[in-house]
């Protein structure tokens, strides 16, 4: 990797507190991705990319932002409609989460009860931990939860931070409101970059953001084959990515990826034995680098085959109709979108649930680790129906509520080695 630390420094990002958090990445990388057997040929471009997470990709934002006209936008959540900064020819990015570095830092600002999805996004940019949110010009929050709603006050104090307003439920007046939250974020943006979005290019920005959820469709459809072509990590590390990558870019690579698979399976190799207990994982994201899950379940004998979360399948499965040619029509493509992801903020919710059993057949699933965050209310609440309706169709299913930390891995490696016992 290039010396990035005199871009580092200029962005602002706190060097002594960065080199302790990037120092153990290597080699926990490594033991957990590396040294996998039998690893697709198509993982060493995203081993690439993961090595310079923090590097070449931030310096690509910083020489996009050459013409001020190009925004780098921050984001959180699947919610908001990165096609809108695409048609200015802007970038929309992820920002760090998902590691228990940042959480003491976060706590320091939030409350301690409080998920840890929140308290680490948001003490990374506390101690000046992520370059991402470094040379993002603004960050774009919306109202998933109360948490992250309040989050996003204290987050304005740091960091220019814009809040859609979601609706948590789908009748018409919440139509009505999220599309003109839509109209509203489209109004910002072109502000922000001093450009209107035409038809044409909300058109191009579209297609652009479909083909990388089509590419993980494909994806995600070679993991439905027994024995599976690639390990959950792998996959799970792929999606994660998604966030931060080129979007042409990172949907050129998977597709070659994706055609390794196709290969693999035509010749029915897989890096797991066939038969090998399959999981699927739903409930709270997770954010890059969240792989503590994904490591125990693969390390204890069973196959990670889904994940029904908005780092998995909530990401790309529900596409924006393509077909309008006018904006207002466009427009109200994109906010459509939006309201067929069964997020947990909607009540009711009973799509989630029949996503849940829909995949549990799709990908051949032997029983499901529903995954929730400490404090993460609506997903925790929802276990109950997603219990049950497994329980009626005869899945086996545990809970698994957890944070960032290693303290709990043995203690859940103990229950995710008798879970998988079971399935036997």
């Amino acid at each position: 990797m290039s010396d990035y630390r005199k871009m580092w420094q200029d962005l602002g990002v706190n060097l002594e507190k960065h080199d302790e958090f990037l120092a153990p990445v290597p080699s926990l990388y490594g033991d957990l991705f590396v040294s996998q057997q039998n690893r697709p040929e198509g993982m060493k471009y995203f081993d690439f990319v993961m090595s310079e997470v923090h590097g070449l990709r931030v310096k690509e934002l910083l020489d996009m932002k050459d013409d001020p006209s190009k925004k780098v936008v921050g984001a959180f959540c699947v919610f908001v409609p990165e096609e809108l900064v695409l048609a200015t020819g802007g970038a929309c990015i992820g920002l760090c989460g998902g590691a228990q570095y940042s959480v003491p830092i976060g706590e320091k600002v939030l409350p301690r009860a409080m998920c840890p999805l929140i308290k680490s996004s948001l003490g990374f940019k506390v101690g000046g931990v992520c370059p991402y949110f470094e040379v993002a010009d603004f960050v774009v929050g919306e109202t998933t939860c109360d948490g992250k709603k309040k989050a996003y006050e204290v987050l304005n104090e740091y960091h220019p931070t814009y809040v859609m307003e979601l609706p948590q439920k789908r009748d018409q007046a919440d139509k009505e409101l999220w599309l003109k939250e839509v109209y509203a974020f489209k109004d910002k943006m072109e502000a922000e970059a001093g450009k209107t979005i035409t038809a044409e290019k909300l058109t191009a920005a579209v297609k652009l953001a479909n083909d990388r959820r089509r590419v993980l469709q494909r994806l995600y459809d070679a993991r439905k084959v027994d024995p599976v072509p690639i390990s959950g990590k792998d996959a799970a590390l792929i999606t994660q990515l998604a966030f931060f990558d080129d979007p042409a870019r990172f949907t050129e690579k998977t597709t070659a990826l994706c055609a390794e698979l196709e290969q693999r399976i035509e010749k029915g190799e897989g890096v797991f034995p066939k038969g090998a207990p399959r999981i699927l994982i739903t409930g709270t994201p997770m954010p890059l680098p969240s792989w503590k899950m994904h490591n125990i379940i693969e390390s204890s004998g069973g196959v990670v085959v889904c994940e029904e979360s908005c780092t998995g399948t909530r990401y790309f499965e529900t596409l924006v109709d393509e077909t309008p040619t006018t904006l207002p029509e466009q427009m109200e493509a994109l906010s459509q979108r939006a309201l067929n992801i069964n997020c947990a903020c909607y009540t009711p919710n009973t799509g989630r649930i029949d996503d849940i059993l829909r995949m549990v057949k799709e990908y051949n699933v032997d029983g499901v680790v529903y995954y929730s965050l400490q404090f993460c209310h609506t997903y925790g609440i929802e276990y109950r129906a997603a219990e049950k309706a497994l329980q009626q169709a005869g899945v086996p299913v545990i809970r698994i509520e957890t944070d960032y930390s290693d303290e709990d891995s043995g203690q859940l490696q103990t229950r995710i080695q008798a879970f998988l016992e079971m399935l036997k």
